[in-house]
């Protein structure tokens, strides 16, 4: 029913197939670099193999990541052959079928899910992306793995050097029952050069070191090392084909909104930005007056190319908003400002589509952006996050910094593909 040997597998992927006969076995290492497909593999054969005592679990972020990072793959013949036919799983339902047996499908999106494994007794584990799940997560499943010979599969890409995972259970593998292999992109024979060059575009700095290099590295100091005024500021613009904005809501923390443009020469351009700063002018202003003050900061806006006498005035075709301003999203919902949305808000995810076009000359910043070119350089990670073993800015002086981070994160479809086209052309006014 499986054959190995149709797989195109690395050597580093069979040894690690063949040797997952520890409690804790753990595959981590690079984006892509082939560590899902032989944990996945080594998991099936433990269930094909398991006795019919203790339970069969699958932990995850959430129910959606392990439907898309385990279940589908299971499900792919190109990958599985006649095996995928027997994964089944109807989308939404918290058990799947793998070869006959039931297995229970758990997300864990905080410390609280920890409690959904109280009292099970497992004979099998599988966990995806065991970085982002709660330690109590991690620590309660192994202690629900107790039928003689019980094991656990787990798959991660790397965090901070002192996140649980690498000082708890990495670091001291010599101590435990666990066996752990490293993985980098030259571990998986299945990835074109050019598909690598891609990967490798989208990720610099932190984020290069972590999901290309698969180091398990620090956060420190500026988060936007990329930054160069000299390269990303810009005192005149191109014509622009489309435009989007961001916007962080603050009362007594400053308000900024960030319009950003796709230019012609196939860049992303910080094109202007409106901000209130309530301290600075000792004056707190209403939902609704900024609602209006947003209305008249795009009117008043001169697109690039637009005569002196020519019309002002922009409408972006999505307005992206902090998720935490719910009043604020209503009243510009009913103010008809531009298909309000939800920002995407995942701060990692979205620092990391910043620098990424930052790192490739893809986004430049107007010399009129005062308050974001104010607070880039300065945009550092906390250090008392990172002593913690998490990955946090500082939240001092971040407000166009999240506006801007916001509006890119929440497009990152529409802009993606520029990270591997050709060298733009030189911006013209």
């Amino acid at each position: 029913m499986l054959d190995l040997d149709r797989l195109p597998l690395s050597r580093k992927q069979l040894l690690s197939i063949g040797q997952a006969t520890a409690r804790i076995n753990l595959w981590h290492g690079s984006v892509r670099s082939g560590k899902t497909i032989a944990s996945l593999l080594a998991f099936v054969i433990a269930v094909a193999t398991a006795g019919p005592s203790g339970l069969i679990i699958i932990v995850g972020r959430s129910l959606q990541t392990i439907e898309r990072n385990v279940l589908e793959p299971l499900q792919d013949r190109s990958l599985f052959g006649p095996l995928a036919r027997h994964v089944v799983h109807t989308r939404g339902a918290t058990t799947a079928t793998i070869l006959g047996r039931t297995v229970h499908l758990i997300g864990a999106a905080d410390a609280r899910a920890e409690g959904r494994l109280r009292g099970l007794t497992a004979q099998l584990a599988y966990v995806d992306e065991a970085t982002l799940l709660p330690e109590a997560m991690w620590t309660q499943l192994l202690a629900r793995l107790s039928v003689p010979g019980a094991r656990l599969f787990a798959t991660t890409n790397p965090d901070g050097p002192r996140h649980w995972l690498k000082t708890g259970y990495l670091d001291r593998a010599a101590e435990l029952n666990l066996h752990e292999w490293h993985f980098k992109l030259a571990d998986n024979p299945s990835l074109s050069p050019e598909y690598v060059a891609a990967l490798a575009a989208e990720y610099v700095g932190l984020w290069r070191r972590r999901m290309i290099d698969g180091a398990w590295v620090v956060a420190e100091g500026a988060i936007y090392d990329q930054w160069d005024e000299d390269r990303h500021v810009v005192d005149s613009l191109p014509q622009m084909r489309r435009y989007w904005t961001g916007i962080d809501y603050g009362t007594t923390n400053a308000f900024s909104a960030v319009l950003l443009g796709l230019g012609v020469d196939g860049r992303l351009y910080a094109c202007s930005e409106y901000r209130h700063d309530s301290r600075a002018t000792h004056r707190q202003l209403t939902d609704a007056q900024y609602s209006e003050a947003l209305r008249r900061w795009l009117a008043g806006y001169r697109p690039p190319g637009t005569p002196d006498n020519g019309p002002k005035g922009v409408e972006p075709e999505w307005t992206f908003i902090d998720p935490s301003a719910a009043s604020f999203s209503t009243q510009v919902w009913a103010d008809g400002h531009s298909n309000p949305a939800r920002a995407s808000n995942s701060v990692g995810d979205g620092i990391r589509s910043v620098a990424s076009l930052l790192a490739a000359d893809r986004l430049l910043v107007h010399a009129s952006c005062a308050g974001l070119l104010s607070e880039i350089p300065g945009y550092s990670w906390d250090p008392k996050a990172t002593a913690r073993g998490e990955d946090a800015p500082l939240k001092i002086n971040d407000h166009s910094c999240d506006a801007l981070r916001y509006v890119i994160h929440s497009t990152a479809h529409e802009w993606r593909h520029l990270l591997t086209a050709p060298p733009p052309k030189e911006a013209t006014p």
